[in-house]
C-alpha cells in the first residue's frame, strides 16, 4: 500500500504549525472556560449554598477530566509518534484501544456518581443547602459522563493527526449548548420547569453528550489518516501498556489537582463558607487565563512528539522555545487583570446582598496571581516531559507543588497568621515547580532530544 504524504507536523516551518495547531485549541479552551464561569454565575444568583455546592463538586470533575484528558494525552502522544514513525496500524489500534479505556473510565465513575454522591458533601459539610444542591449536581455530572469520556477522546484522535479545527468546533458546540440551556433549566424559562443547581448538571452533560457525538463523527467522515471500527475495541495490551505509561503519570498528576482542592477546601471552611466559594470563583475565573495555556499545549504536544517520532530535534527544541515564549506573554495579561481589577470578576459571582465575597476574594486574587509569573513555563516544560514519553517527570513536579508544597504550606499559615496570609502558598509552591521543571527540562533536552551524554 502506498505510504501517505508526510504530515504537515513534519515540514511546515514552526512559526506557522504552532499557531494553526494550537490557535484552534485556544479558542476552543476560552470557550470550555466561558461556560464553566457561566454556570457559575447563574448558580450564584440562586444563594451562596448553591455556589459553594458547585464549588465543592469540583474535586470530583476534576477527577474526571483528569482521568479522561490524562488518557487522552497517552493516546495523542503514541499516536502522533506511531504516524511520525509511519505505522499506520499501530495508530489505528491506539485510536481504538484508547476509546475503549475511555468508556472503561467512563464505567466507573458512573456508578460512583449515582451511589456516592451524598457522601461527598456530607465528609465535608453538615450544611443542608450545601448537601442538597451538591448531591443533585454531582449526581448528575458524574453519573451521566459518558459524554465527557467520549468527547474528550474524540477531540484528541482529531489532536493527533493536526485536526485541531475539528476539536475547536466539537468543543465549542459543546460549551454554546451548555450555555444556553444553563438560564433556561436553572430558571425554568420557555415553560421549562425550575431545575435551579440540578439544570446546570443537566445542561452540561447535555453539551458534552453533543459535543461526543460530533467528535466521533468528525473522525469517521474527516480524518482519514486513522481508521476506526468496532474490531479495534479488542484489547491490546501492548498498545495499553504504550498509551498508560505516558497517560497515568498525567491522571495522576491532573489527580493531585483534585486532592488538593479538597484539601484547601477543608482549610477553608475552617474560616468561613465564603472562603471556599472565594476559592470555586478563583478556579473559574483562572481558567480563562489557563485555559489558553492548555490549549496551546494541545497544540504544541503532537508536534514535538511527531518530530521526535520523525527525528527532528531542530524542529522540538524550536517549538519549545516558541511555546514557552506564548504561554509567559497569557501569564503576564492575567497578572495584569487580577492585580487590577479583580473587583469586577468577583462582582459577577455575588448573590445579591452579599458583600462578604468581595473582602475576601479581593487579596486572594491579587496574591494567588502573582504565581502567573512562572506558571506558564511550567506547565509547557510538563507537557514536554508527556509527549517525551516521561510523564513521571511531570508527575514529580505536581507532587512537589501541590502536595509537598502547596498544601503543608497553607496549613501552617492557616494556623499562625490566619486566612489572609494562606493564599500566599501558591506563589511560594510555583516558585518550587519552576526550580524543579528547570532541572528537568535541561536534561530531558540534553539525552532526549538532542542525544547528548549526560557529564
Amino acid at each position: 500500500m502506498e505510504q501517505p504524504a508526510e504530515n504537515k507536523m513534519g515540514v511546515m516551518p514552526v512559526n506557522r504549525l504552532l499557531w494553526n495547531m494550537a490557535v484552534p485549541m485556544i479558542i476552543s479552551m476560552l470557550v470550555q472556560a466561558l461556560y464553566n464561569v457561566v454556570d457559575s454565575v447563574f448558580v450564584a444568583q440562586l444563594s451562596e449554598d448553591a455556589l459553594n455546592a458547585v464549588s465543592l463538586a469540583f474535586p470530583v470533575q476534576n477527577l474526571m477530566i483528569s482521568v479522561a484528558v490524562g488518557t487522552g494525552v497517552g493516546i495523542n502522544a503514541l499516536l502522533s509518534r506511531s504516524l511520525g514513525e509511519r505505522r499506520q496500524e499501530r495508530a489505528n489500534r491506539a485510536a481504538m484501544n484508547g476509546v475503549l479505556l475511555e468508556l472503561l473510565s467512563c464505567l466507573v465513575f458512573t456508578i460512583l456518581g449515582w451511589t456516592c454522591a451524598r457522601l461527598f458533601y456530607t465528609i465535608q459539610t453538615d450544611i443542608p443547602g450545601i448537601v442538597q444542591y451538591g448531591t443533585d449536581y454531582l449526581s448528575i455530572v458524574s453519573g451521566v459522563s459518558l459524554g465527557l469520556f467520549m468527547a474528550v477522546s474524540f477531540e484528541r484522535l482529531v489532536q493527533a493527526t493536526g485536526r485541531t479545527v475539528y476539536a475547536m468546533i466539537t468543543q465549542a458546540v459543546g460549551a454554546v449548548i451548555n450555555i444556553v440551556l444553563d438560564p433556561i433549566l436553572i430558571f425554568g424559562l420557555m415553560g421549562f420547569p425550575r431545575l435551579e443547581v440540578a439544570g446546570a448538571a443537566i445542561a452540561t452533560v447535555t453539551g458534552q453528550l453533543c459535543a461526543g457525538a460530533l467528535g466521533l463523527y468528525f473522525n469517521l467522515k474527516h480524518n482519514p489518516e486513522i481508521q476506526l471500527s468496532l474490531r479495534g475495541l479488542r484489547p491490546d495490551w501492548s498498545i495499553i501498556r504504550g498509551i498508560y505509561s505516558v497517560g497515568l503519570p498525567s491522571i495522576a498528576m491532573q489527580s493531585i489537582g483534585s486532592v488538593m482542592v479538597f484539601g484547601m477546601n477543608r482549610i477553608l471552611i475552617s474560616f468561613t463558607a465564603t472562603a471556599t466559594a472565594v476559592f470555586g470563583v478563583y478556579f473559574k475565573l483562572q481558567s480563562f487565563i489557563f485555559m489558553p495555556v492548555f490549549g496551546l499545549n494541545n497544540g504544541m504536544v503532537p508536534i514535538v512528539a511527531y518530530n521526535y517520532g520523525a527525528r527532528k530535534p531542530e524542529r522540538i527544541i524550536q517549538t519549545i522555545k516558541l511555546s514557552v515564549l506564548a504561554a509567559t506573554a497569557i501569564m503576564l495579561v492575567g497578572l495584569f487583570l487580577f492585580q487590577r481589577i479583580p473587583h469586577v470578576f468577583l462582582d459577577m459571582f455575588q448573590a445579591e446582598g452579599e458583600a462578604s465575597l468581595l473582602g475576601i476574594g479581593v487579596p486572594a486574587l491579587r496574591i494567588i496571581s502573582l504565581s502567573f509569573l512562572l506558571a506558564g513555563f511550567s506547565i509547557v516544560s510538563s507537557s514536554v516531559f508527556q509527549a517525551l514519553g516521561h510523564g513521571e517527570l511531570s508527575l514529580v513536579v505536581s507532587v512537589a507543588r501541590q502536595l509537598v508544597v502547596l498544601l503543608p504550606v497553607a496549613f501552617v499559615m492557616s494556623r499562625i497568621h490566619g486566612l489572609d496570609m494562606v493564599w500566599w502558598a501558591f506563589p511560594i509552591a510555583e516558585l518550587v515547580s519552576a526550580g524543579l521543571c528547570a532541572l528537568f527540562l535541561r536534561r530531558v533536552c540534553r539525552r532526549e532530544i538532542l542525544g547528548q551524554d549526560s557529564e
